[in-house]
This record gives structure tokens, sequence and C-alpha cells, in this order.
């Protein structure tokens, strides 16, 4: 490689680095001071109607305490309904279920399993509420969050709302949890800015709601968070951000899980940018190419920084780029050797998660290409159970 092939590859790769992790943020703050988004406020006591939807596979550890702390929100309860599909669980979710005698719950029993999207498709079909509220069986929302969502619908022009995912506290104390909560805190940054402008790029699956009147058939193989936003936005409504509203996980301690997880999220988002494609126009497709698929591909300026400065090693500068390069990815092993070792790692957690999430989603973009496809998938095993401690925390979120 020639000097000059070095050197432009060089700063075009930490051009690029530079972009995706502080340009688009600037670029967005600087919109946002051009063409603010205001909502109107809500009315007091405007309480519209809201169906909460659960798709449940072999949710038994968590199912019960779900259902149980999605009727007591504080929300009039003739305005709340609860729905759950169970999408063929084989173990005690359908039995836990039947248990629940209140006429505010739907069950459903999906005979054949058919993924997520499936259910959820059964379920909106049931729903009697003007708004749909899209949840996870192992995620703990405190009893304000619903209120705080459903205000921002008031304004006619608002579509959908999202709220955030954290990691319970207790849990945080590993390489996966501990990068998982700083990677969320950077997602949570990124859609308040997207909110200020009214067009938050993605929802949170754990935490989100639409209205009723938007939902549309959704793909079974692409996630239904990133696929319900990108359609309501092309019907023009308002995506927006509630910083309040934040569902509380355990998250996986597995970093073969993490990898798994975070490689499918992927690859279905990378799918969804080729069958979106006629709904993602303008100010939407360029956030989806500078959140998602440019941060998707890291791998590429990442390899282009590491490779243009070994061949400029011979200038002082570009010999302190490798080496500093080569102490992050040394942190990053070191940082997996200790979280296979299954013990705490400290700040290894967050140059181990940054080197694992963008190899997963490189790997998630592979599989796109090479036909692999992600309709329906098994739940991290070691992010359920354990309820009563996150939703301790939820509580007083």
């Amino acid at each position: 490689m020639s000097d000059g092939i070095a050197l432009t590859v060089f700063w075009l790769s930490a051009a690029w680095l530079a972009y995706i992790y502080a340009g688009y943020a600037a670029c967005i703050w600087l919109l946002s001071a051009v063409r603010p988004f205001r909502r109107r406020a809500a009315a007091p006591g405007y309480s519209p109607s809201i169906s909460v939807l659960i798709a449940a596979r072999n949710e038994e550890k968590d199912i019960g305490w779900k259902v149980e702390e999605t009727l007591a929100w504080h929300y009039p309860a003739d305005r709340l309904e609860v729905l759950v599909a169970s999408d063929a669980s084989d173990d005690g979710t359908d039995q836990i279920l039947k248990k629940i005698q209140n006429p505010r719950v739907t069950f459903v029993r999906m005979e054949q399993r058919g993924g997520k999207n499936v259910a959820l498709q059964h379920l909106a079909k049931l729903a009697k509420g003007e708004l749909l509220f899209f949840t996870d069986a192992n995620s703990h929302i405190s009893s304000e969050c619903v209120r705080r969502i459903a205000e921002h619908f008031a304004d006619p022009s608002v579509g959908c709302v999202t709220g955030v995912e954290s990691s319970a506290k207790e849990y945080v104390d590993g390489a996966i949890p501990a990068g998982g909560a700083a990677y969320f805190s950077y997602e949570a940054w990124l859609n308040a800015l997207e909110s200020r402008i009214g067009s938050v790029l993605v929802c949170d699956g754990s935490i989100f709601c639409t209205r009723r009147e938007l939902f549309e058939t959704l793909d079974p193989q692409l996630a239904n968070d990133l696929e319900q936003p990108i359609k309501i936005a092309a019907r023009g409504c308002k995506i927006l951000y509630e910083p309040q509203a934040r569902s509380n996980e355990r998250g996986t301690s597995s970093p073969a899980q993490e990898f798994k997880r975070r490689r499918r999220i992927c690859s279905q988002g990378f799918l969804a940018l080729w069958r979106l494609r006629r709904e993602l126009r303008g100010l939407r497709l360029w956030q989806f190419i500078s959140r998602k698929f440019l941060r998707w591909i890291t791998i590429l300026p990442l390899l282009g920084l590491l490779t243009g400065s070994i061949a400029l090693a011979d200038n002082r500068m570009f010999l302190l780029a490798v080496a500093l390069q080569l102490f992050f990815y040394l942190l990053a092993g070191a940082g997996a050797f200790v979280a296979l070792a299954g013990s705490s790692v400290g700040l290894l957690s967050i140059p181990f998660y940054y080197v694992l999430v963008n190899l997963a989603a490189f790997a998630g973009i592979l599989d796109t290409i090479f036909g692999v496809r992600y309709g329906v998938w098994d739940v991290a095993t070691l992010s359920r159970g354990e309820g009563a401690q996150a939703r301790t925390e939820a509580s007083h979120a």
C-alpha cells in the first residue's frame, strides 16, 4: 500500500468513525435548532384507551408478575387491557396465564410456533384500545410510564412514542450487562436528540406505543420495533421519545447469548433496509444510513484505521495511532478472557462489548446476504427469571 493510499484510507476511516459517533448527533442537534417539533400539550384527564400486547414464548419465569404488574399501572382500569399470546410455549407459561381470572386479560394460545410478529399480529386484531402498547414478558415498567407515554398522543400528529431499556442495577456487574448499559445510555441520548425534530428512528421493543389505526401487517422476519416506526413515519406522523419511560430488564451475562442477540437484531435491520426501501426516503433514509447502516459495518473503518496507520508507522503520529489501537484491542481481549471466566471486568467491559457488538453486527449482515432469516428465535435464557429483584428496581424508577 502506497503512502498516499494509506493516508487516504486512514483519514477516511477516522472521518467515518467520527461521523457515526458524533457527527450524526451534531447534525440532528443543528436541525432541531432550525426546525424543532413542539408537541401540543395534553388536556387534564386525557386518558386514551390502551391495549398492552405481549408475545410470550416459554416465559414461565416472568409472565405471572408481568401481567400482575401491568394491571397495577397507574391508569384508569376501564381504559387498560392486557393481551398475551403464547407462541406454542412448551413450559408452564400457558398454565400460569390460564389461572389469571381477570376480565381485563385476554390469553391466546398459538398452537403452531410463528414467532413474535405473528403473535403480535394476532393480538392486534383482538385489541380494543385506541393505542397499542408493546412490551416484553421480562420487562419491568414503572406505574407512571404508561401515562407519560399516552400524553404525547394528545397531539394528533404523533403516531408513535418509545421509551428506552435499562439494565437492573443488581445485574450490571459484568462485561455484557455493563457494556449494554453504556450502549443503552448512548441510544437514549440519540433518541432524545431525534425526538426534538419528531423523528426518532427506531423504538425499543420492550416499551413503545402506537395508534391502533396506524398498525399495519407485520413482516414475520423483521423487528416490529424497527418496522412500525418506519412505516408510521412514512405516513407523515411524528415519532417521539419519552425519557421518563424506561423498561427495566435483567441483561444476559453470557457473551455467546449477547453475540447471538445482536447478530439477529442487525440481520433483521439490514433486511429491513431492503424490504422497507420505499418507506425510507429523505430525512428518514439519511437517519437510517447514519445511525444504523454505517454503524453496522463499523468493522470496515476499524480495519482501515489499523491498516492505514500500520502502513504509515514510520511517522511517529501514526506509530502512536497503531499503539493506541493495539492497546484498545488488548483491553477488549482481556475483557473477553475475564468475562468468559465469569469474573467482574470493570472498565474492560466497554472495549470488550464494543468489539463484540461490531463483530456481531457484521455477522448479521452476512447472515442476511446469505439468506439466513430470523422469523423465530429463542430468548437469552440468562436474561429471564428473578423478577422480584428487578421489579423492586423498576418500582422506584
